[in-house]
């Protein structure tokens, strides 16, 4: 439980994941945005310096771009990785990408665990993480010290770097179709003048409750409810990237997935309505905008 760690990323999920690492094991920490600091970690100032005398360097960066820069760009991670050390993406990418990094990085020696992760960041500084992974055995082996402190359910789908990407592309379909249906039913209420927060109070309660709903439904309520907009946990433009991911590999392999490419049309429309930094609970305002008075069906 000693593997010195390098956590690239501190934003929604790297922060949590980075606090709760750094309370077991040596860490260093980078973030493109000066300033950010885990108590008990290291702070450097580029990937480079964050990566030297690592063993596991955990990327949990926004998207491809921003993996490449840390690893690839300048004073990227790879100019001091050692040979044997492993990368942990955690990063949502999608599988071309993340096979695409693994080549890459194997090419300077360093191992590649495809890891992305799903429950959020209460349950990151928790470490009850669902990860699910797509690596060759010894890779795992490597990186166990620190996704065994993350994880609470770790399955291995595949001996592949792309397979953990696979698998949770289809978890965000699914997150994503869920958000956008609990958007259609608070937006529904309040066309109807029923009260939004009594219908996800009772839906939950009922065969129409889910996770999804329980989560990000009270937090659609108070969109509406509250002069300022609800804490950011999940960027909507989160879920631009990650439903373009879906459509894109579904296309790909001739699978049709109507509802998915429904959602990632609202996600669009969000993102062009100014929402993207928002949480992605502010969906429900492309279909009810705040002004709009209960029960005047939007008009």
């Amino acid at each position: 439980m000693s593997a010195r760690t390098a956590v690239l990323g501190l934003g929604a999920m790297g922060l949590p994941m980075a606090r709760r690492l750094a309370s077991h094991l040596p860490v260093t920490v980078y973030d493109i945005a000066p300033g950010r600091q885990v108590e008990g970690a290291r702070t450097a100032v580029s990937p480079a310096e964050a990566a030297v005398d690592a063993d596991v360097v955990l990327v949990a960066v926004r998207d491809h771009t921003q993996v490449e820069g840390a690893l690839f760009g300048p004073a990227g991670a790879v100019e001091t990785l050692r040979p044997g050390a492993v990368v942990v993406l955690t990063s949502t990418v999608g599988p071309d990408a993340a096979r695409a990094t693994a080549e890459r990085l194997a090419r300077h020696g360093v191992l590649t665990v495809d890891a992305p992760v799903s429950g959020g960041p209460v349950r990151a500084g928790e470490g009850d993480l669902l990860i699910v992974v797509g690596a060759e055995e010894g890779a795992l082996a490597a990186a166990r010290p620190v996704l065994d402190l993350l994880a609470s359910t770790l399955t291995v789908v595949g001996e592949r770097p792309g397979d953990g990407q696979s698998l949770k592309a289809i978890n965000q379909l699914l997150a994503g179709v869920h958000i956008a249906a609990a958007a259609e039913a608070v937006a529904l209420a309040r066309g109807l003048g029923l009260d939004p927060a009594t219908v996800v109070d009772v839906l939950g309660r009922g065969a129409a409750g889910s996770f999804v709903l329980a989560d990000r439904g009270p937090r659609m309520v108070r969109t509406y409810a509250e002069e300022t907009a609800p804490e950011v946990r999940s960027r909507l433009d989160i879920f631009v990237k990650d439903m373009g991911i879906v459509t894109g590999i579904a296309r790909d392999a001739h699978v049709p997935v109507p509802l998915a490419a429904a959602a990632e049309q609202l996600y669009l429309l969000g993102e062009r309505a100014g929402l993207g930094d928002r949480d992605d609970s502010s969906v429900v305002m492309v279909l009810s905008p705040k002004e709009d008075a209960p029960g005047d069906g939007g008009r």
